[in-house]
């Protein structure tokens, strides 16, 4: 049963959102790419990412994207890996990213929500493993 599996603290894994250094929508804004990054000494092993939005309208009204799902089946160490791309248009919404990995023998969940209007130039930072800026979360 899950109340049987003991959950630990995620530790030295986060996602970064980056403004894509190539692709251009068709109106000539940047699309950001998601990397999920493993500053651990050891591999994530049979990682699952989960990548929805949410929130609302300016009206008022509810809306939901849809729900991707990123296999990965190694994280090497010090390592980070594409997510997928996200257009700018999706940041007002709630941009969560919910990551499962094995470390060993012992599962690892945690989730990673960019609140609406975080991705923001005011908000980068130097993301080491990239050696770029970007909008981390840790």
């Amino acid at each position: 049963m899950k109340q049987d599996i003991p959950f630990e603290p995620v530790a030295g894994v986060s996602v970064a959102i980056v403004p894509d250094e190539e692709g251009r929508t068709p109106d000539g804004q940047p699309i950001w790419q998601v990397y999920l990054l493993n500053h651990n000494d050891f591999p994530l092993q049979n990682v699952i990412v989960n990548a929805n939005g949410y929130g609302s309208r300016e009206d008022g009204e509810p809306v939901r994207t849809s729900t991707l799902r990123y296999l990965f089946e190694e994280v090497p160490p010090h390592a980070a890996v594409p997510v997928e791309p996200i257009e700018a248009a999706l940041f007002h919404l709630n941009n969560q990213y919910w990551v499962s990995y094995y470390a060993g023998p012992q599962i690892f969940d945690k989730k990673f929500i960019f609140v609406p209007d975080s991705i923001v130039a005011n908000n980068c930072t130097h993301i080491a493993l990239l050696n770029r800026a970007g909008v981390l979360h840790s």
